[in-house]
């Protein structure tokens, strides 16, 4: 992937003993938005460190635009805009202040476009950062880097502490960069907000990248909710591939089916089916799938 925004190549980080990160070979191309999941501790964090060559990989590379991201960072970060889950600023200055300065560090922000962002935001630039909630503070460092059109922005938990309302801003400001062409890697614990705006999801347990895909591809990890009402008793289904979590009211069945659907419609065919409901899993049910059974959420 020659035109690759984010590359990585066995990318691994080690403390110790403590692998954090191992062998990630990653690829994001660009104006793709990715989310990234797992649970704390699988190497997320790491991950984007290793990206704005905050960390030093203990093996492999990672890249940006084609940049190295740990030899090359002064080049790197003028493409990239980084949003963290918290933020540390400069209680003395007002918001206003603090986004300028932000701005200068950067290089070059649009003016106009921050002050569309600062309305949608409803942030009173005014007051100082000191007088700010953590859901204010959230919104200057949201604002700092969109209002900068990177080309790539990296988004770790940048939600954190917004309300609702708030939240919906910050997707509709995402689909705006998606239109514009920018890339967006996003790391965040809301499956709603990734699912409602990545175009591929990542998967990493224990520091390793288990899943990447869309989410059409990546239904196999869960299972198929099934809802049927029927003309008569419900039948044996225990012999039926790919069925599983039976549970029957009355007339009503409720299963879960991994694989084809065929067995289970066929097997129910006999009876008669008046009404049938069927549901994909949501992405917090694929990521369940691969977490809840062992332990490994949180």
């Amino acid at each position: 992937m020659p035109n690759a925004a984010i590359r990585t190549e066995g990318l691994t980080k080690r403390y110790g003993e403590v692998v954090a990160l191992d062998h990630l070979d990653l690829e994001v191309a660009q104006g793709e938005v990715v989310g990234y999941l797992g649970p704390n501790g699988a190497g997320k964090t790491t991950t984007i460190r290793l990206l704005l060559g905050l960390s030093q990989p203990t093996e492999g590379r990672g890249a940006i635009f084609g940049l190295d991201c740990h030899r090359q960072p002064v080049e790197t970060h003028r493409r990239v805009a980084f949003v963290a889950g918290e933020a540390n600023l400069w209680p003395s200055l007002t918001g206003a202040e603090t986004l300028a300065l932000l701005g200068r560090v950067h290089g070059h922000f649009d003016e106009v476009y921050r002050d569309e962002l600062i309305d949608q935001f409803d942030l009173d630039p005014t007051k100082k950062v000191r007088a700010y909630s953590k859901g204010n503070h959230q919104k200057v460092i949201l604002i700092a880097a969109l209002m900068v059109r990177p080309d790539l922005l990296v988004l770790d938990e940048p939600t954190s502490g917004l309300d609702p309302l708030m939240e919906q801003a910050f997707r509709h400001c995402i689909g705006e960069a998606r239109e514009r062409g920018q890339t967006v890697f996003l790391s965040s614990h809301i499956m709603s907000e990734v699912e409602a705006l990545c175009d591929r999801v990542g998967i990493l347990r224990d520091g390793r990248l288990i899943e990447m895909g869309t989410l059409a591809e990546m239904r196999h990890l869960s299972a198929l909710s099934v809802e049927a009402t029927l003309d008569g008793p419900v039948p044996d289904l225990s012999a039926v591939p790919g069925v599983s979590a039976v549970e029957a009211d009355g007339k009503v069945l409720r299963c879960q089916v991994r694989g084809s659907i065929d067995p289970l419609l066929k097997a129910l065919a006999a009876t008669g089916v008046t009404e049938l409901l069927s549901r994909e899993p949501s992405l917090e049910e694929l990521f369940l799938a691969q977490y809840g059974a062992d332990g490994h959420a949180g």
